[in-house]
């Protein structure tokens, strides 16, 4: 088996602004800036032999370019207990477009539709053991987050590796837009 995600590579220049803030937060294990991403789908574990019917469904895409601006930092998790810090964006309709013909080719090539509302992000850090009311601190000192737009020339079909240190992500496959 291996597990996979369809994901929009992040520059290193944003990486690096991102990465700044990873500090302050007890309990929070930050992303590195090598596996920082825009996630357009998450697919999970498949048998190896999936690949190449996910490969081929994905390079039939065709796309202009097109912006995103990361504004905002928000969180998921469940009651007072956050899981998730993650960058938030501007809507653009390209991006919405994109990901819904990339699940539509997912779907195409035999795996289950995606049961969750697509919400665009880049995943800071993972939070384990951190009271809501420390991130809540953190995020009224960093939640303002507000990036130039950065342009998405192409997206990746990426293979999550995880390891004692947390996952760590390689790009199998690249589609370029425009």
């Amino acid at each position: 088996m291996i597990r996979l995600f369809v994901g929009i590579p992040v520059p290193p220049d944003v990486r690096q602004r991102l990465h700044v803030l990873a500090a302050g937060l007890q309990g929070a294990h930050w992303v590195s800036p090598e596996n920082m991403h825009l996630t357009l789908r998450f697919i999970g574990n498949v048998e190896e032999y999936r690949g190449d019917d996910i490969n081929d469904a994905l390079d039939a895409i065709h796309e202009p370019s097109f912006e995103v601006t990361l504004s905002g930092i928000k969180t998921f998790g469940r009651g007072h207990m956050v899981h998730t810090i993650w960058a938030d964006m501007v809507r653009e309709p390209a991006l919405l477009h994109l990901q819904g013909k990339i699940e539509r080719a997912l779907i195409g090539a035999g795996l289950d539709a995606e049961r969750r509302k697509y919400t665009p992000h880049v995943t800071l850090a993972r939070v384990r053991k951190s009271p809501k009311g420390k991130v809540a601190a953190w995020l009224a000192d960093y939640g303002g987050l507000n990036l130039p737009p950065f342009s998405v020339d192409s997206f990746a079909l990426y293979r999550s590796h995880q390891g004692h240190g947390g996952a760590n992500y390689e790009m199998i496959s690249s589609y370029d837009l425009g």
